[in-house]
């Protein structure tokens, strides 16, 4: 079984990447959705959040206030990284536990493992190859306010707490450009995907 590590970042369209993966028909794991499975009420790491930044963090319900809890890491680097600390380790076990479950109960043979922080993570450490999804810096800066509504000092802070994407290209196996039209991006997409398929005959 193939293991694609899929990365970029915010905002750089790695998920409109990862979606048509889907469609090819790859098993994608989503660590943002693993991210929020480990969060949810009742689980360890919510109460870990809460004993470290208080029920602030909290809705009403006794969910986690994503935006709360984002206002706080996103302008805070020792807060960020205490959450990390928190985090990290749980996404990082049910990530793996995860690729091991469809090692030995999927037919299919490629599997990506779509993730933002990908090395931060260390999670590059468990693929064959790393797939880059590239965007210009000004360019996804434009995006991510007008995705998320958002000022250029919020968008600047946001992208800062990842690695560059300079970092991020050294150690990249293929590269996606995502300047251009989404039937451009596709295009990219489609060729790597059927010469990673050709590769496998």
């Amino acid at each position: 079984m193939k293991i694609i590590g899929l990365t970029g970042g915010i905002a750089s369209g790695k998920s409109t990447v990862s979606n048509y993966l889907d469609e090819l028909g790859a098993i994608i794991i989503d660590a943002d959705k693993v991210a929020r499975d480990i969060v949810e009420r009742g689980k360890p790491a919510l109460k870990e959040i809460v004993d470290e930044f208080g029920i602030i963090v909290l809705q009403a319900n006794g969910e986690l206030n994503r935006k709360k809890l984002g206002e706080i890491v996103f302008s805070n680097k020792d807060a960020l990284e205490k959450l990390n600390a928190i985090t990290h380790p749980k996404i990082n076990e049910q990530i793996k536990n995860e690729i091991n479950w469809h090692k030995h109960h999927s037919k299919n043979s490629v599997i990506i493992l779509d993730a933002a922080l990908m090395v931060e993570l260390n999670l590059h450490k468990l693929v064959d190859e790393l797939w880059i999804v590239y965007v210009p810096l000004e360019i996804q800066r434009i995006r991510l306010m007008n995705r998320d509504n958002i000022t250029i000092e919020d968008a600047n802070k946001r992208i800062s707490v990842q690695l560059s994407n300079e970092e991020k290209l050294k150690l990249a196996n293929r590269i996606i450009c995502n300047s251009g039209t989404l039937e451009d991006l596709k295009k990219q997409v489609l060729e790597h995907w059927l010469d990673l398929r050709d590769s496998r005959i």
